[in-house]
């Protein structure tokens, strides 16, 4: 399942949660799952409510009695640790207050580790994030794509006092996504709805290729903007033409490294998580012989793969751009050979298979311990793949 968040008014954490209620999760599948969170004292709440004369969903965390509001970042993974959530709904609710810290950090001109967490340490807001890593996972949903940030404008209230909009928080964690004003004046997207976004979301662009099931809409407490203060998540699945997605192409002109640095750097690129990176041969100023390196990335990778880019090749600049992507359905087949089990990477059109290929690593690893050619190993799977009826 695929969720887009689309925060055309407002991003917070409640907004978050709010939209996958209104989207269909059931708040007693996610009242119960809440109950494995080892935090005491506080209870959730939805109620149905308009915002500019539409529909939606707010989310209520009632705190009986909170204890302990600025806490540290290993407060607050030792009370996920000590929780009974799933792996996933720990792994991402990790992720989203470790991104937390270091946007605090930068914000704050300290390590880690002495981040106090104010607004987002508080009961409400350790909620707001857990709660939609449990929403994810009720509704399946294996990927989030997002559309531009509003960030607001004007001044907003916060534990420093008065800060100009976005807080230095929130503008660390949109660093290299795309964000713009928006149409509401004031704070339109908060730190944890920042947070959860851009440690989530896989990509961000317009509205992928998918045919849509569900759409929900999370409000948040205002209801005095020109546009209703209103998050709207679309849930679906890929159309049947494949998956779109929207990625970076970052690219530099390198003329004074050695083969043997350009290769480590792709290397650093693939292992960084860049989807794909190569080097086209150039003639560069002066009609010296040069090479373009270039690489994929999804939008939140931006970061690390710049200093990549400027750390390992001597470049002075790197050059972006958006890109739009298309890409096959895929999934995995397991086939047995005479050599031991080999996958087979299938690219789909909706339900039919139009291209199918063996992983190598596999092929390679059953070459090596059975004295053969990786093509012999090659040549046997395809063939077990084949007499298994698929095409």
């Amino acid at each position: 399942m695929i969720a887009y968040v689309d925060s055309f008014a407002g991003l917070a954490g409640d907004m978050f949660v709010a939209a996958l209620l209104d989207a269909g999760l059931e708040l007693s599948a996610l009242q119960e799952a809440l109950e494995g969170l080892a935090l005491e004292g506080f209870a959730v709440e939805a109620e149905a409510v308009q915002r500019g004369g539409m529909a939606g969903t707010q989310f209520h965390v009632r705190v009986t009695q909170e204890q302990h509001v600025h806490r540290h970042l290993s407060d607050i993974v030792a009370i996920l640790d000590e929780s009974t959530l799933s792996k996933s709904v720990t792994k991402n609710a990790k992720a989203v207050f470790h991104r937390l810290a270091e946007a605090e950090a930068q914000a704050h001109g300290c390590p880690i580790e002495q981040v106090h967490f104010h607004e987002v340490g508080a009961i409400d807001s350790i909620v707001d994030i857990v709660a939609a890593c449990i929403g994810l996972e009720l509704l399946d949903i294996s990927e989030i794509q997002a559309s531009p940030i509003p960030l607001g404008s004007g001044t907003v209230k916060c534990a420093h006092g008065i800060m100009p909009v976005p807080a230095p928080a929130t503008a660390h964690l949109v660093r290299g996504f795309d964000v713009y004003a928006g149409p509401n004046s004031g704070e339109a997207t908060t730190p944890t709805g920042a947070a959860l976004v851009t440690a989530l979301a896989q990509s961000q662009g317009a509205l992928p290729a998918m045919q849509i099931s569900e759409m929900g809409y999370g409000a948040g407490s205002r209801d005095d903007g020109a546009v209703p203060n209103l998050l709207r998540i679309v849930l679906g699945t890929s159309s049947a033409d494949g998956e779109a997605d929207a990625m970076l192409e970052l690219s530099a002109n390198v003329d004074d490294t050695t083969g043997e640095i350009l290769g480590a750097t792709i290397e650093a690129l693939l292992d960084s998580g860049c989807v794909d990176a190569w080097a086209t041969p150039a003639t560069m100023k002066k009609s010296r012989p040069g090479w373009v390196l270039s690489c994929l990335c999804d939008v939140n990778r931006a970061p690390a793969i710049r200093d990549i880019f400027f750390g390992q090749c001597g470049t002075l600049g790197v050059r972006e751009r958006s890109v739009s992507r298309r890409k096959l359905l895929r999934r995995f087949d397991t086939v047995q050979t005479e050599y031991g089990a080999v996958r087979i990477k299938v690219g789909l059109r909706g339900k039919t298979p139009v291209s199918h290929k063996c992983e190598f690593a596999d092929c390679a690893a059953a070459a090596a311990s059975h004295h053969v050619s990786p093509r012999e190993v090659q040549l046997a799977a395809l063939g077990a793949w084949r007499e298994g009826g698929q095409r």
